[in-house]
């Protein structure tokens, strides 16, 4: 049986990217994405959703985003779709599903000037957390 996971999204950043590093010293980047869906509605109305996600960076692309984006910033997502799950301090399982980007395309101004495509990052086994086990990204 195939099988694809595989996400192509245009958005705004809602806030400036949070870079951090992880013990061992690879950059990884959250950005909390806006994705606006315009449709019309039977009646003729048009109306507008509103999709927030959490996109996954690591490397150099995350380097990359943290210094050149800020809220606001459009950009293009190419990635796939990962669930996480871990236990909150107070005991409660939480799970979210969040974007890791295997190419992040900056498609308007930036802070200053940013490259159009920040080369794609490799896998990492330290994929998991930054370690804060109550919070998911």
């Amino acid at each position: 049986m195939a099988s694809l996971n595989k996400v192509f999204l245009i958005g705004n950043l809602t806030k400036p990217p949070e870079l951090r590093y992880t013990p061992s010293g690879t950059a990884v980047a959250d950005l909390r994405l806006a994705v606006n869906r315009n449709y019309t509605t039977q009646g003729g109305e048009k109306r507008e959703e509103v999709c927030f996600l959490t996109v996954v960076v690591w490397g150099k692309q995350a380097e990359s985003c943290g210094e050149y984006l800020d809220k606001g910033s459009p950009i293009l997502v190419e990635g796939r779709l990962q669930t996480r799950e871990w236990e909150s301090k107070d005991g409660g399982k939480r799970t979210v599903i969040e974007v890791v980007a295997e190419r992040v395309q900056f498609m308007g101004r930036a802070r200053a000037a940013a490259p159009a495509t920040v080369p794609a990052a490799e896998p990492f086994a330290e994929e998991a957390g930054s370690g804060n086990d109550d919070v998911p990204f």
